[in-house]
């Protein structure tokens, strides 16, 4: 085609095809622009009407800002995030995946009354070998087992090369694994958990080329047990006859083979399979190397396909065919990491993803109809320091997975997605369904009178590992919301949402374990996460009030002793006042001005704000002293009651224009 003609296409393509175009070249070339010009002339036509080609989109407003790790989103309020494996070169054990530092690409499934998390690891990076899959189990989504190997490392026979990468040949060589799809639940109830060997030759090769081993499958059995190991399906590159694992049609267990050929005949399955298999698969219905496939049905049981970069098209007939082409999805904001899509348990959507360039931070877009996605809520916003470099290591929290259609609903109807910390740490949350951001009911949690399990349902928390965060015993024997931290390089929080106020009181009962160890500092923020107020319970047993770049002392303060604070905040004229068991009353300035009051949050460590988004992408050192911890600190919130002295806004007339 002449290139002035196509220029003028170009000007003259509707919005979704030139939103398309940008990640289509990158992961096309030549194939986005002729998708681009086909979806300009159906335009010209007049065919490309929004019913020839309706296509999820973004209809809010709602932008995430990627200089803070939580973009500046609204939480969700009652999200739980949990830290589920913390990687530990230095301490290895069952409980920490051996010690192994890239762990990522996790997938979950809700079977039999229990959750099943399986990911990837390998000793260091990314494609370097060995590689393997492991799984962990848990009956609530907050106590997991210690991971399994299901899928172990692989010995590659020496002398195997690929085509495309002269010079190189397999010498005491491990395969790694990589996977987009980890579970399939059976008609007949079965559950299976899947792993892909592919083979690397170096560092930069790439696993997922259409030149690896093989697809493996074997049955998750309940009691821990798992069958046999076998191939699914192989690359046609591959030797079968050097194959470590029977095929499956080789299982006596006719239950196991129908389970395997409903996978092989199910093309929302196979389609995840893309990158890996074959290029030419008769078994797969779309073969353009689209990246990390999710679907969801609509009400009319059109399905809806997801790719990275928030590329997009919607299919009539179950996943059998794809007619209108692949588009990004008209304003969504995503990059080359996975989106997630489901409807969620009260009959709306969400998809949950990075809105921006970057690994960060987390967030979930809500949608009544599965296509007009109107908002965007934070999930996730923390980064953890990233301890361990290593081979194509991404900073923030990313590669979401929730639980795919068919493969279960936890009892608590809440949506769960699980995902990897800087491809070191695998995480999980719990989102409430349905979803808000906002509450009009003031504080008044008195913990030890509110019913079990429902202490937390508006706190959010990021409880880890090393920093658990959440109710337990006090030490008088009542309950309480307890903060712990031994983590050298993280902290735990737990953050209350409240009513919008300019002028506001908070009053709050804690009680430090410790004196002489440890930090507990409490914000007052906006509704972006903005803080204005910020008070310490700090390591020389004193409580401290930030007064910009200096601290003020407010007490002294012992350890195991009771300390009921009464805040109060104005916003208009960035005032505090801070009281003590009722004592003397201290007044203080904002260190930073916000418009009005919407979160507290208590937090087990300094804020941090690294990384940015001009902090170099690649590292392969590590961290100093990783294997360190911190003596343990505790600290115990016995109750939060919050009020408003805001008055109520008068109504105003409408006069018009004059």
């Amino acid at each position: 085609m002449n290139k002035g003609i196509a220029r003028k296409l170009r000007r003259l393509a509707p919005p979704q095809a030139l939103d398309a175009r940008y990640p289509l070249e990158r992961e096309l070339g030549g194939e986005a622009n002729r998708l681009l010009i086909t979806t300009a002339l159906l335009g010209l036509l007049g065919l490309g009407s929004a019913h020839a080609q309706e296509t999820i989109r973004y209809t809010g407003a709602t932008l995430s800002n990627v200089d803070y790790h939580h973009g500046q989103l609204r939480p969700v309020i009652g999200v739980h995030n949990q830290q589920v494996l913390r990687a530990d070169r230095e301490h290895p054990t069952a409980a920490n995946g051996e010690g192994w530092t890239y762990n990522h690409a996790p997938m979950l499934a809700y079977w039999k009354d229990q959750f099943y998390l399986q990911y990837l690891s390998n000793p260091v990076g990314e494609h370097v070998p060995p590689g393997r899959t492991l799984l962990l189990t848990s009956k609530d989504g907050r106590t997991w087992s210690n991971p399994t190997v299901i899928f172990p490392p692989y010995k590659i026979p020496d002398g195997v090369t690929k085509p495309d990468q002269p010079g190189k040949v397999a010498k005491n060589l491990d395969a790694v694994m990589h996977q987009r799809v980890g579970f399939y639940v059976s008609k007949k109830n079965r559950l299976l958990t899947l792993g892909y060997y592919g083979i690397a030759l170096d560092a930069k090769d790439d696993p997922n080329d259409g030149q690896g081993i093989g697809r493996v499958v074997r049955e998750v059995l309940p009691g821990g047990k798992y069958g046999p190991i076998y191939f699914l399906r192989y690359n046609k590159t591959w030797d079968q006859s050097k194959s470590t694992y029977p095929f499956y049609k080789k299982s006596k267990d006719k239950g196991f083979v129908a389970a395997c050929e409903e996978i092989l005949a199910n093309p929302l399955m196979m389609q995840q399979m893309v990158e890996e298999q074959d290029k030419d698969d008769p078994l797969i219905p779309i073969h353009k190397d689209y990246k990390a496939f999710s679907y969801y049905h609509l009400p009319d049981n059109r399905v809806v396909g997801l790719w990275k970069h928030a590329l997009t098209t919607i299919s009539p007939d179950g996943g059998k065919s794809w007619p209108n082409p692949v588009i990004r999805a008209p304003h969504f904001v995503n990059s080359n990491a996975k989106i997630w899509g489901q409807r969620t348990s009260d009959g709306h959507y969400a998809t949950v993803y990075n809105p921006s360039e970057f690994r960060w931070p987390l967030a979930v877009s809500p949608s009544e109809n599965g296509l007009d996605y109107t908002d965007l809520w934070l999930v996730h916003g923390e980064i953890s320091p990233m301890r361990y470099g290593g081979n194509y290591k991404s900073y923030g929290p990313q590669y979401v997975r929730g639980i795919q259609e068919g493969d279960g609903t936890p009892p608590d109807k809440n949506m769960w997605v699980t995902y990897s910390m800087n491809k070191e740490d695998i995480w999980i949350s719990s989102v409430p369904v349905p979803m808000r951001v906002k509450t009009d009911a003031p504080a008044n949690d008195v913990f030890a009178q509110m019913p079990a399990g429902q202490e937390l349902a508006n706190w959010n928390t990021y409880s880890l590992v090393q920093a658990p965060v959440g109710i337990d015993k006090l030490p008088d024997g009542s309950k309480g919301l307890v903060l712990k931290d031994s983590d050298k390089f993280d902290y735990g929080t737990a953050e209350r949402i409240i009513p919008e106020a300019k002028n506001m009181v908070a009053e709050f009962s804690i009680i430090p374990a410790q004196n002489d160890k440890g930090l507990l500092q409490i914000e007052f923020q906006d509704g972006k996460g903005l803080p204005a107020v910020q008070l310490s319970f700090d390591s020389t047993g004193t409580l401290l009030y930030k007064a910009g770049a200096r601290f003020k002392g407010v007490t002294k303060y012992q350890a195991g002793q009771q300390y009921d604070l009464r805040v109060t905040l104005d916003a208009p004229n960035r005032t505090c006042t801070v009281a003590v068991n009722g004592g003397k009353t201290s007044t203080f300035i904002f260190y930073a001005p916000v418009p009005s009051f919407e979160r507290i949050l208590f937090r087990t460590g300094e804020a941090r704000h690294y990384p940015t988004p001009d902090t170099p992408a690649d590292r392969d050192t590590d961290l100093p002293h990783t294997g360190d911890s911190e003596p343990l600190a505790a600290f115990y919130l016995k109750s939060l009651k919050t009020s408003t002295t805001d008055l109520a806004p008068k109504a105003s007339k409408d006069v018009g224009a004059k």
